[in-house]
């Protein structure tokens, strides 16, 4: 099987920092040119330049996923810089927690914006290049919520929930163009985004206690599937979610 990813672009949104950075440092790691995405400048260039300094190939660009006039403007940039991508992992998300009957409207729409239309939008500008192509490699980042709901976070569990549902509609149209929809959906890991949840004594021991695993992950265990889905060794592998979890998902 070939998992090589050597002269391949990839596209991460999300990724100047938390897990986003990790999957992006995996697939430079394996000879991938990495291309970063993020609104925070500073962040932006500081992981740039670190991952420079460490000696991937690495470029980034600094466009808010919600927005559809900065999306394109960037694909068309970076289309001409660097041509078509081979792989687009659409990473970019934010968590909101509110208990349903007081969630503000706001923050339900920054929500579903973030964590399933930016995933519409980014994938519809990069695309076509892909189609003309045959070629090419999508991975949504989905989550255990795709297919189970907790309190206080029923829009994020919507988002996610239509991410997965998206992954095997995009699967769906864009399979006969060699293009692999896929997703993967991580259980509980330790990220800036959950800090408030491992820091929590009650939580951590439940959520232990209801993980075969008996603990939680590290972000790193996420990158043996983003390569697997990024590479040809996944070539007939379509519209499906890994969950990455532990084994949660596979007992009540």
């Amino acid at each position: 099987m070939d998992f090589e990813l050597k002269g391949k672009t990839a596209l991460i949104t999300g990724s100047s920092s938390g897990l986003g950075r990790i999957l992006a440092e995996g697939l430079a790691k394996q000879g991938a040119r990495i291309l970063l995405n993020g609104r925070n400048k500073e962040k932006l260039e500081a992981c740039n330049a670190e991952f420079r300094q460490k000696g991937y190939d690495v470029d980034s660009f600094r466009f808010d996923v919600t927005d559809s006039a900065s999306i394109n403007e960037a694909s068309q940039h970076i289309e001409k810089k660097y041509g078509p991508l081979d792989i687009l992992v659409n990473n970019a998300g934010v968590q909101r927690r509110h208990l349903l009957e007081d969630f503000p409207e706001n923050e339900f729409d920054e929500v579903i914006n973030t964590n399933l239309k930016a995933a519409y939008l980014v994938s519809k500008a990069f695309v076509k290049p892909m189609i003309a192509l045959r070629a090419g490699k999508i991975i949504n980042i989905c989550s255990l919520q795709s297919s189970l709901g907790r309190a206080t976070i029923a829009p994020y569990a919507a988002s996610k929930g239509g991410l997965k549902m998206m992954t095997r509609g995009m699967a769906t149209e864009w399979a006969q163009y060699n293009i692999q929809v896929n997703a993967i959906g991580p259980g509980y890991f330790k990220t800036e985004m959950t800090r408030a949840l491992y820091e929590n004594n009650d939580f951590d021991s439940w959520l232990c206690q209801r993980t075969p695993a008996n603990r939680w992950g590290n972000p790193e265990e996420l990158v043996g599937t983003l390569l697997y889905l990024s590479s040809g060794a996944s070539s007939f592998v379509n519209g499906q979610i890994i969950y990455v979890d532990g084994g949660i998902t596979a007992c009540i």
